[in-house]
């Protein structure tokens, strides 16, 4: 399991390197440790980190998860390094972090590059993009409660009125509610 490393400390000694898409346009070299591991199948690796296999293949197709070693009959082996970046991808997500800035961060420290600043720098947006969908959220409670409030004042739809439900139709608030006629 991938512990606390302070960015910018020395990485794994024993490395292989692969190739993954960190852009459109662009490469980047991933590293992989090449000790002995014993390989994992695409389900074995999907149940250990609590995704599913079309999410894992997605990941692949998409260059954030690099392509794994196959077997003579063509199954993915993965191997530990493919699940602590598994785990890594999937706890970014949790967070909201789009697959954009997950490929950034991941391009940046396949290059060598400590990312941190650039993930502080995303998780300060993230923050505020968070508090501003509270803002919302809570001026959408306040329009909700204002319609439960004045739906228990307001009258059935008589089943001729063209209205569906005039509950939920623009009202003038200077304008007295009327009954529909019978």
């Amino acid at each position: 399991m991938c512990g606390y490393t302070p960015c910018g400390a020395a990485g794994a000694t024993n490395e292989r390197v692969h190739t993954v898409t960190a852009g459109p346009h662009e490469e980047s070299t991933a590293t992989m440790n090449t000790q002995t591991e014993p390989a994992m199948k695409i389900s074995e690796i999907a149940h250990q980190v609590g995704v599913e296999p079309p999410t894992i293949r997605y990941y692949e197709s998409i260059g954030i998860l690099p392509e794994p070693d196959r077997t003579a009959s063509g199954y993915r082996q993965y191997t530990e390094a493919d699940v602590e970046r598994l785990r890594f991808i999937t706890l970014a997500r949790s967070l909201g972090l789009p697959l954009d800035d997950i490929r950034e961060i991941l391009g940046l420290r396949d290059q060598g590059e400590p990312p941190c600043a650039y993930v502080r720098e995303i998780l300060d947006q993230q923050v505020d993009a968070v508090h501003e969908r509270i803002q919302q959220l809570q001026t959408l409670a306040a329009e909700l409660n204002r319609l439960t409030q004045q739906a228990k004042s307001l009258p059935d739809t008589h089943a001729n009125d063209p209205c569906v439900c005039h509950i939920l139709q623009p009202h003038d608030p200077n304008k007295p509610t009327t009954d529909a006629p019978n």
